[in-house]
């Protein structure tokens, strides 16, 4: 097996995100590159150490890229080529500069919802009334909000966890009214035979036709469908045939993770 595809199985098989998996394989690369093409089972400490204060010195990248660039290559190390890099004492760390946390008060979030409409209104009232991190709001379904008991459920959030946040009353009336127009997209979507929303893990396997429910639907799905091979998609596992996918985050330009409300930080 060639060595991104062991990467790629030993993140899968630890249950790491589909966003982890191509980050972590991203910086593999661009490490053995670094290093003419050698595998990096001809490496050891001191070449890790340069690539990592390469980053630092001449790349001038945020202490945060060179961490993530670290924590990709420990990986690499520990869980795919069972070895140990070492103290890395050669290291040059990137320099974290003390900043004060963006924060948003109350009128100044009046303001800016003030001046959105429809999903991204939606959307960003979500994100300060329930403290939801924008792709967890962007990636619920629809069994996952329930309007009579108050309550969202966030599935495989930060480090694949689960959790049950509020669900902000001053919404429910522009939930009702939306999930009705999802309604009448996934109803058109029925007629092609094939359609079907990417399912988690091997829950497409285990329930072939789970996909083609409502339940399993969407909050916020696409604007547009696409034929989805069958592997491992952006949010979990397809059959084949037409899928939907959620937005991404760039599909909402409006929308600021800077209102998820101050009180969900430093929380799940």
């Amino acid at each position: 097996m060639k060595l991104l595809a062991q990467v790629r199985a030993a993140l899968r098989t630890k249950r790491y995100s589909p966003r982890t998996e191509e980050t972590y394989v991203d910086w593999v690369q661009r490490f053995v590159r670094f290093h003419g093409v050698r595998h990096p089972a001809e490496l050891g400490e001191r070449e890790v150490a340069a690539f990592l204060s390469d980053l630092a010195v001449r790349g001038r990248v945020a202490a945060s890229t060179q961490n993530q660039a670290l924590s990709a290559l420990l990986f690499l190390y520990r869980d795919v080529l069972g070895r140990d890099v070492g103290a890395l004492d050669q290291l040059v760390r990137a320099k974290r500069p003390a900043r004060l946390p963006a924060e948003l008060y109350r009128a100044e979030v009046k303001a800016v919802l003030g001046r959105l409409g429809g999903t991204p209104w939606l959307v960003a009232s979500l994100l300060y009334g329930s403290g939801l991190r924008l792709l967890e709001c962007l990636r619920l379904r629809v069994k996952d909000v329930d309007p009579g008991r108050n309550t969202s459920l966030v599935r495989s959030g930060k480090g694949d966890r689960d959790r049950v946040t509020v669900f902000p009353v001053v919404v429910k009336r522009a939930l009702e009214a939306h999930l009705k127009e999802v309604r009448r997209l996934w109803e058109s979507d029925l007629a092609d035979p094939g359609f079907a929303v990417v399912l988690p893990d091997a829950l497409a396997r285990r329930y072939p036709n789970a996909g083609r429910g409502w339940a399993w639907q969407w909050v916020f799905p696409a604007t547009r469908g696409y034929r989805a091979p069958r592997d491992r998609g952006a949010a979990g596992v397809c059959c084949g045939g037409a899928c939907r996918r959620p937005p991404q985050a760039r599909e909402l330009p409006h929308v600021a993770a800077q209102l998820r409300h101050p009180s969900a930080r430093g929380r799940a």
